[in-house]
C-alpha cells in the first residue's frame, strides 16, 4: 500500500457499481441534508461569480454555532488543506506526531520540509495516548498533532487532559495541532473541545472537518480556529478563492439545519452501540472500543492478513479500509466505517461469511 492512501476511493474501486458499499470512508450515513441539496440547486447561477474570498457569512455562521470570534476562523478547501497552509506559512523544523494517525498530519509536515518523528501509541492500551509520555518528548518539537477523537483508533481525550497538553506547550513554545473534525458526531462534544482557548493559548490552532458530518467530502470544506493574528499569518498563505461558492453556501445551510444535526448524532449514536457489539461477538476478531462513526478492529486471529481480509470483502461488494499503511498498526487492522442498520447489519453477516 502506498503510505499515503486514503479510504473512499470510490472511483478505482468501482463504486458506481449499485452492488458496492463504501465502508472505507467515515462520512454521516444520514447523506446530505435537504437543506444542504436545495443551497448548492439554488447557488448554481451563481457560479458565474467569483466565491466570496473572505467568506463573510460562512464565517459568521460558525460564529454562532461554536461561539468563535469572526476574525478567529480560516477556512479551508477540507480540513486537510489547512494543515498544508499551517505547515507551509510557518515552516517548523520538528513535528511530533502521535501514531497511529491520519496520515495527511505527516504528509503536510513532510511536504514543507519539516522533520518529522512519532510517539507510538501502545496495542496494550487500546491505543489510547498516555499524557505523561507526550509531555516529556513534547518540549523537544517545535509542533506537535493530536486528533481527537483520534482517527483510526477513535481514542478521545479529556479536555483536562488536553489543557494540561497545552500548558507545557506554551512554557516551551510548542505549537499545539488539535484535530477536532469528528467532534461533531458527538452529543456532548463542546465538553471535549478546545476552540474555546485559543486566545489563551497562542501556539494553539483547531481544525474542524465539515465533510464528514455534514457528508459532503466532494465539494470540501473544512475550518480553522486560532489566536487572531496566527489566522491572519495564515490568510496570507493560502488561495484566497480557496473555498468555492457551492462549498460556502452548502456550508451555511449545514449549519443552520438543527434538525439535521439532532438525528444524525441520535441515529449514529444507535448504530455505533449496535455494531460495535455485533462485531464483539465474532469471537475471530478483536474490536478497539469506538467514540464516533467508526471502529478499528483487528483480523490477526483469523489468519488473514488486513490486505487478504480486505479484497475478500471487495469480492463480495464492500469496501472496507485496510490500515496497514498507518505507522503504529500491523497488518492485520481495519477499520469499518458505521454506516445504517441494514447496511451494518449486512456488513456483519458478509464478515461471518468470510470468516467461516
Amino acid at each position: 500500500m502506498k503510505p499515503y492512501e486514503h479510504g473512499g476511493n470510490v472511483y478505482t474501486a468501482g463504486i458506481y457499481n449499485p452492488a458496492v458499499v463504501d465502508f472505507s470512508a467515515n462520512i454521516n450515513p444520514l447523506g446530505i441534508s435537504k437543506a444542504v441539496e436545495k443551497a448548492i440547486i439554488d447557488n448554481i447561477n451563481n457560479l458565474v461569480h467569483y466565491p466570496d474570498p473572505s467568506g463573510i457569512k460562512l464565517k459568521q455562521v460558525i460564529s454562532v454555532n461554536y461561539s468563535v470570534r469572526p476574525e478567529q476562523i480560516i477556512l479551508g478547501n477540507g480540513a486537510a488543506e489547512l494543515l498544508y497552509v499551517y505547515f507551509h506559512s510557518k515552516r517548523p523544523e520538528s513535528v511530533l506526531i502521535p501514531v497511529p494517525s491520519f496520515s495527511e498530519y505527516e504528509r503536510a509536515a513532510r511536504a514543507a520540509g519539516c522533520h518529522v518523528e512519532y510517539l507510538y501509541l501502545d496495542k496494550t492500551q487500546q491505543f489510547n495516548l498516555d499524557i505523561d509520555m507526550l509531555l516529556e518528548r513534547l518540549p523537544d518539537y517545535d509542533v506537535v498533532i493530536v486528533g481527537n477523537p483520534n482517527n483510526p483508533t477513535g481514542g478521545l481525550l479529556d479536555r483536562t487532559d488536553i489543557i494540561s497538553v497545552l500548558e507545557v506547550a506554551e512554557q516551551n513554545n510548542t505549537c499545539v495541532i488539535m484535530d477536532e473534525s469528528f467532534l461533531d458526531f458527538l452529543p456532548d462534544g463542546q465538553c471535549y473541545s478546545v476552540m474555546e482557548l485559543t486566545d489563551n493559548y497562542k501556539g494553539l490552532f483547531v481544525i474542524r472537518s465539515m465533510t464528514k458530518f455534514y457528508a459532503i467530502p466532494g465539494l470540501r470544506l473544512g475550518f480553522g480556529i486560532g489566536h487572531q493574528r496566527l489566522v491572519n499569518s495564515l490568510e496570507m498563505g493560502k488561495d484566497p478563492w480557496n473555498v468555492n461558492l457551492l462549498a460556502q453556501a452548502a456550508g451555511v445551510a449545514a449549519l443552520e439545519d438543527k434538525e439535521y444535526r439532532e438525528r444524525s448524532r441520535e441515529l449514529v449514536g444507535k448504530c455505533i452501540e449496535e455494531m460495535y457489539g455485533a462485531l464483539k461477538n465474532i469471537r475471530q476478531l478483536s474490536v478497539y472500543p469506538p467514540s464516533v462513526n467508526f471502529i478499528l478492529t483487528s483480523v490477526e486471529k483469523t489468519g488473514l492478513t488486513s490486505g487478504a481480509f480486505t479484497e475478500k470483502m471487495a469480492e463480495r461488494g464492500y469496501l472496507v479500509r485496510d490500515c496497514g499503511n498507518y505507522p503504529g498498526l500491523d497488518e492485520y487492522h481495519v477499520r469499518l466505517a458505521v454506516r445504517q442498520t441494514r447496511e451494518n447489519l449486512e456488513l456483519i453477516q458478509t464478515i461471518k461469511n468470510v470468516l467461516g
